[in-house]
């Protein structure tokens, strides 16, 4: 069937979104994160991001999948309209479409928010190895997004040192006077009505 249903995260799913998290912190430098955290403190990440912004989740055949959720870019008030971020998808179905379903929602909410721009950071090897490729970039380039800078040999992390790089998107106009930023529970009901 592989129909994939897009929905809300709930404090609920934190043991099973810390599941797909937790090998990317222990085998791989895609988040430089070096402990797993506890599923308390993940469910504390979830809460805080809902709090303004969408934290969501890919099922497929009534499974998670993965994740995806944005944050503040920046604190100060001018960078209100940009976010920075996350995706996360089971290691072992990548490549299978719920990436793209994630993000095009995540994009479409953020919209619906007044968001202009998407920024991602991305670790970055200067040379693929067995904790770090590419994977990362390509996604976000075909998802639209173009290289706005590196920042290089920033994170240490297996004995190796990697680059950061930063990608963005500019997914609406820039009008002089934006229209004030919504926090997603303002929206949410346009994605994911109530039953």
């Amino acid at each position: 069937m592989n129909e994939i249903i897009i929905r809300p995260a709930q404090l609920s799913d934190a043991p099973k979104l810390l599941e797909i998290y937790a090998p990317y912190v222990k085998d791989t430098a895609i988040t430089f994160e070096y402990d797993v955290p506890s599923e308390e403190e993940f469910a504390g990440r979830i809460a805080h991001t809902l709090e303004r912004y969408p934290y969501i989740i890919a099922q497929k055949d009534g499974i998670i999948a993965g994740y995806a959720y944005a944050g503040a870019f920046k604190s100060r008030a001018a960078y209100d309209w940009s976010v920075e971020t996350s995706i996360y998808v089971a290691r072992g179905i990548r490549k299978c479409g719920t990436g793209r379903a994630l993000y095009t929602t995540l994009e479409k909410i953020l919209k619906a928010m007044n968001i202009k721009n998407v920024n991602a950071c991305i670790a970055a090897p200067e040379k693929e190895d067995e904790y770090l490729s590419n994977d990362s970039i390509l996604f976000h380039e075909r998802m639209g997004y173009t290289l706005a800078g590196t920042f290089h040999q920033c994170g240490s992390k297996f004995g190796r040192w990697y680059n950061m790089v930063w990608m963005e998107k500019l997914i609406a106009s820039h009008e002089e006077n934006p229209a004030p930023v919504l926090p997603f529970c303002a929206v949410q009901e346009q994605f994911f009505p109530k039953k």
